[in-house]
């Protein structure tokens, strides 16, 4: 445990200390989020935090090899896992498109290639979904198909941390919260490298947080929402969807449970209204909550309980005895229906274009996907 606690302390303060740094940098260079439109933040904000992450995730990184070559820590990085290898230079492509796109603001297609090419990585050094259990007893093989479930469930990942991003803090409270629940897992599964990844994502995640949260003076951009899912993802295939229980492929969805939900239920909501998929509104969990007359830090704050609560729901379902988890399933199922109930999740909601309605709420654009289809996550 004391080092698990350095990792997360040195991605933390290494995450503190570059920020700042990224932050005048990012000002110098106009790569900034203006004001104006239907984004309510006065001056203009820097948008390309997601350096800062990606730096203070690699020192800790850094720190974990330099322990396993000189301190006798446990063999994470070192042991000739090409899967590690496939792991780190996937998060670095994801992040590499996300940061092109903070710069120039890339197509939606040309960001789902490099998602894909970045999920390829993981595939192609062999971490995959090789297979599903089934509920009933035994496996299912996947086969071939373990090359499509995989890519899908990474890049899924990637867009959904990226999709809600959409208020100071939020993106990088929920990864820290979704990060604490692989970590505990991974630890009691005796998962090392998905525990030190673990480890630095919190640390880094924490760290950000000073300078994320309300009111905002830098925003992580794609290159930091998109690195931030993509290595969610990649943790949970290291940890979770290692074991053969049927309930393992639940459980990293689970974790990420709030942007999942947010949206799933936007797809059903366009399609219930007849609208297209990725037309942008304003129906997503944080416009719902704004709406009710909740302030940025109560929404934000608000989701982070939502999203603790699916944590340990995930976590009761892994360990705990079949009762116990019908009855953690029933009890996180249904309060996620008496909140899509009570937000409306499934009504219509106002369009891109609602700028009066965004100005009521006083909620911030979404920097991050301005140059997608649904630029509001």
């Amino acid at each position: 445990m004391q080092q698990i606690a350095l990792l997360m302390a040195v991605g933390a303060m290494t995450t503190l200390l570059l920020t700042p740094i990224v932050r005048r940098v990012s000002l110098r260079f106009g790569l900034v989020d203006e004001p104006g439109g239907r984004k309510v933040h006065s001056g203009a904000i820097p948008r390309v935090g997601g350096v800062a992450i990606v730096g203070g995730f690699s020192a800790a990184l850094a720190l974990q090899l330099v322990g396993e070559l000189f301190w006798g820590w446990r063999v994470a990085l070192t042991g000739g896992n090409p899967q590690v290898v496939g792991c780190i230079a996937g998060m670095l492509v994801v992040f590499a498109v996300g940061l092109l796109d903070d710069a120039v603001t890339l197509g939606a297609g040309q960001k789902l290639l490099g998602q894909l090419a970045a999920a390829a990585l993981l595939i192609g050094f062999g971490l995959r979904i090789e297979f599903i259990g089934n509920p009933f007893g035994g496996l299912i093989m996947l086969g071939l198909l373990s090359i499509p479930v995989t890519a899908i469930y990474v890049v899924a990942f990637a867009n959904v941390i990226n999709l809600i991003d959409g208020l100071d803090g939020l993106a990088a409270g929920v990864s820290a919260i979704a990060a604490v629940t692989l970590l505990v897992l991974a630890l009691q599964g005796n998962h090392l490298v998905a525990a030190v990844f673990a480890a630095a994502l919190i640390g880094t995640c924490l760290g950000f947080l000073r300078y994320n949260f309300n009111p905002a003076s830098i925003f992580m951009g794609d290159s930091g929402s998109m690195f931030l899912g993509f290595t969610l993802a990649a943790i949970s295939l290291l940890g979770v969807m290692k074991s053969v229980a049927a309930i393992a492929l639940a459980v990293p969805l689970l974790v990420i449970g709030v942007p999942i939900f947010d949206t799933a239920s936007a797809i059903i909501r366009r399609l219930r209204h007849k609208r297209p998929i990725q037309e942008a509104d304003r129906g997503h969990i944080h416009h719902r909550l704004l709406g009710r007359g909740f302030d940025q830090r109560q929404t934000v704050l608000i989701i982070y309980v939502w999203s603790a609560a699916l944590g340990v729901g995930a976590y009761a379902m892994r360990w705990a005895p079949t009762s116990v988890r019908l009855l953690s399933f029933a009890v996180l199922a249904g309060l996620s229906i008496v909140m899509a109930s009570w937000l409306g999740l499934f009504d219509l909601a106002h369009h891109h274009g609602d700028e009066t309605s965004d100005a009521k709420s006083g909620e911030r654009e979404n920097p991050t996907t301005s140059g997608t289809p649904d630029s509001v996550g």
